[in-house]
């Protein structure tokens, strides 16, 4: 694994010419990342540096030894990530206390080291179950958790609460407190902000409509921090930043206490499996658009030495950014050391910016942290997933109901149990056919939607499932089921061309079908096993046991069984 990290492969014949294009995409990123970095750690609940500091020794470290050569992402603060750390914190420690600071740390720590070792041991399949209409449906409810979050900063009042049952009552009774001169300046920043982002209203030309577009929260921040500073807005009761600490960050060992551990644990086990997916669905996705492939397991290892390179520079969970890595993407950037530039300009940044970030107002971080999650707010996709599968949109559902109303670990505990339940019910009720022959073909269909013919002494029964435990029994029951109806046949023919598996209560069950069938005069046969299938039923004795054949393919078993059926069959054509 470690044979491929991408410095080696970016070093050999890095010219000028890339090391150009790096630093140039590394300043477009370091333009985006700044105003994130500074509203993300206000929405986990940390001071502004913290997120900084989470933009710099991670993006160092993941270009160092993490990632796809071709690929670059840009890791650090998200959204999403960023509000499950409030959440695992919240009941721990008051944000922007010391404990709260440790704890964070602490946090951050573990989750590097569970992605550390997922990508070491190439445990990443585990994130399998999380699947898309969870994901989808947790980053929606997270989404509007986000901007519900962040109205106590746009209205000037003090609420706290990570769910809607909490954070709305509680801004319902803060109303006669509304501050109007934050709730001014809210207003006043959410119109500038939707006017930078949309300024084809105006007929301007695309191409500076887009790079306006991408960097309008950044404008926005630099124009606040000058009226902030010449109005002072902090003497009108408008709530700043305040002094940012300046300087390179301090390296610490997050607190090892098992007490504090053992809290975090089952948060830094999700935050670990979102970020995870996350970052590969990003670097998948550009990937792709390069013609180009990744490595999960080197990527997980590369965001697991991130975290913990947050960790120990006093930062906060992180993950791939889609919209700083499209960026970098755009300007056809052919390395993954724009993260190592880029961690050079946030330092730069740290000690340029950090004076004027004192009169920096909360409520316009907050607006920045509503516009840009409102697009993660995807309805329409449960529509899709509602239309398309019942029950995969009610996981959908449950995911986004369960992270509104009961927090974040809840809604994607919910959903991704309710997802396992209904895979196991629908798998435990296996699709089964009987098929019969189309005429003049060797193709078997399902006598309910083809126009087959069948055999008066050959049943033909096809398994669209894989075989294991919660369906043996089901398969008993569908098999005698389908046999008490016709007392004419004497042999029955298990198609399985769509039997991936078998486990060891299957072959049970067909030891016990074969039984039951003999009894009544009927040999049970196999047809179109699947190479895998059958190596598991030569370890058994079922074979040698059940007394039919198994053959290659279903026409094959009818010529054998019946022949003048098969043969009559295939000269056969209806008009």
């Amino acid at each position: 694994m470690f044979a491929k990290w991408p410095l080696l492969t970016t070093l050999r014949g890095y010219d000028r010419d890339q090391a150009g294009r790096d630093m140039l995409a590394a300043v477009l990123v370091c333009l985006m990342l700044v105003p994130q970095a500074l509203a993300y750690a206000q929405l986990a609940g940390l001071p502004a540096v913290t997120g900084f500091y989470a933009s710099m020794l991670p993006l160092l470290v993941y270009a160092l030894i993490g990632g796809s050569p071709g690929v670059a992402l840009s890791f650090g603060p998200v959204a999403v990530l960023s509000l499950m750390t409030a959440a695992a914190l919240a009941p721990l420690a008051e944000p922007g206390t010391a404990a709260y600071l440790v704890a964070a740390t602490s946090l951050t720590l573990m989750v590097g080291i569970l992605l550390l070792a997922m990508g070491i041991l190439r445990l990443g399949f585990i994130a399998n179950f999380l699947s898309h209409p969870v994901i989808s449906g947790f980053v929606s409810g997270a989404a509007i958790l986000i901007a519900a979050s962040q109205f106590k900063y746009l209205l000037g009042v003090s609420v706290s609460g990570l769910t809607l049952l909490d954070v709305l009552p509680a801004l319902y009774r803060q109303l006669p407190e509304i501050h109007l001169p934050t709730l001014v300046l809210s207003a006043v920043s959410l119109g500038l902000l939707l006017v930078l982002r949309n300024l084809q209203w105006f007929g301007l030309k695309k191409s500076l409509v887009q790079r306006v577009r991408q960097f309008a929260a950044l404008i926005l921040m630099m124009l606040a921090m000058g009226f902030g500073a010449f109005l002072k807005l902090e003497q009108q009761g408008v709530v700043v930043v305040g002094q940012v600490v300046t300087g390179l960050p301090g390296f610490s060992l997050p607190s090892l206490d098992p007490g504090l551990l053992r809290e975090l644990l089952p948060a830094a086990v999700l935050i670990a499996l979102v970020g995870f997916v996350e970052s590969i669905s990003i670097a998948q996705s550009l990937a792709m658009r390069k013609r180009q492939s990744i490595d999960p397991d080197l990527e997980v290892v590369g965001q697991g030495a991130a975290n913990i390179a947050s960790a120990f520079s006093g930062g906060m969970p992180v993950a791939a950014s889609f919209s700083r890595s499209g960026l970098a993407l755009q300007q056809n950037v052919a390395t993954p050391l724009v993260g190592a530039f880029a961690a050079a300009l946030m330092l730069a940044a740290v000690l340029g910016l950090a004076p004027m970030l004192e009169h920096l107002p909360q409520a316009v971080l907050a607006v920045t942290i509503v516009v840009s999650v409102v697009g993660l707010i995807d309805i329409a996709s449960l529509r899709r997933t509602w239309r398309y599968s019942r029950q995969e949109g009610a996981a959908q559902l449950a995911t986004i109901l369960g992270v509104l109303l009961h927090g974040m670990e809840t809604g994607i505990l919910l959903g991704v149990g309710l997802s396992l339940v209904l895979f196991l019910w629908r798998t435990s009720r296996p699709h089964m056919a009987v098929v019969g022959q189309v005429p003049g073909t060797e193709h078997f269909r399902n006598v309910e939607r083809y126009e087959v013919v069948e055999s008066s002494t050959v049943l033909s029964v096809r398994v669209d499932e894989s075989l294991y435990f919660p369906n043996a029994r089901y398969l008993e029951e569908r098999i005698g089921a389908l046999v008490s109806t016709r007392p004419q046949i004497r042999h029955l023919v298990l198609m399985c061309s769509g039997v991936n598996q078998i486990d060891a209560s299957a072959v049970d069950a067909l030891d016990a079908i074969s039984g039951r069938l003999l009894s009544a005069g009927i040999q049970l046969h196999l047809a179109e096993v699947k190479g895998p299938v059958m190596d598991r039923l030569q370890r058994s004795d079922f074979l040698q046991n059940f007394g039919g054949q198994v053959f290659v393919s279903q026409y094959k078993a009818l010529c054998t069984l019946d022949p003048l059926f098969a043969e009559s069959a295939i000269h056969h054509h209806y008009g």
